[in-house]
């Protein structure tokens, strides 16, 4: 909120948590299920981990997982950058797709079937989704921060937005968030590696 374009509405600190309060309350009402992913780059250890292919497949693999007990497809629509490398993961995993088994030492295959279209590109500007998806983003990654034990905040971030104030809005958010996607987190965001 202390960048372009809303630097230029001169947003009071004391006003940011009350409009944050209040999106949050409007996602949570709409017939919409969100899927986080946070790739903890404090626990990469191999040299050539992707982070990109990584978010997004794990990503995929969750809409899939939350979809397979309907007959419901999905599409990815994302703000402008990084295409070419998304659309190559997402064709990847409906060819070959390796999950590890709970049960097992060996992965087992499961290839993404309800994707129906490569990720499609979009100017957030024009979209309210993508919109709402980056303030998730915003607020998951501060949850994070938070989860990881990091316990740094933004210099930019007002002082009452703190720990607390972003576990507030994690619950007002529980309504839209997908909790089934993973058991190790109890607002279904999924952390790796782990």
């Amino acid at each position: 909120m202390n960048k372009n374009p809303y630097r230029a509405l001169k947003i009071s600190d004391d006003d940011k948590p009350d409009i944050l309060q209040l999106f949050c309350e409007l996602i949570s009402n709409l017939d919409m299920r969100i899927i986080n992913i946070v790739i903890n780059k404090k626990n990469i250890s191999r040299q050539d981990y992707n982070v990109l292919d990584n978010a997004l497949k794990y990503s995929i693999q969750r809409i899939e997982n939350d979809l397979i007990k309907t007959s419901k497809k999905f599409m990815i629509i994302t703000d402008e950058g990084r295409i070419g490398k998304m659309r190559m993961t997402a064709r990847k995993i409906q060819r070959v797709n390796f999950i590890p088994s709970k049960y097992n030492s060996k992965p087992y295959r499961k290839e993404i079937k309800s994707l129906i279209e490569d990720p499609l590109q979009k100017d957030s500007k024009e979209s309210y989704f993508i919109q709402i998806a980056d303030l998730v983003s915003f607020i998951v990654y501060n949850y994070s921060v938070y989860k990881l034990g990091i316990n740094v905040f933004s210099n930019r971030m007002p002082i009452n937005m703190n720990k607390l104030f972003f576990i507030d809005l994690m619950e007002k958010l529980k309504g839209s968030l997908n909790l089934q996607a993973t058991k190790s987190d109890k607002y279904g965001v999924f952390f790796n590696p782990k």
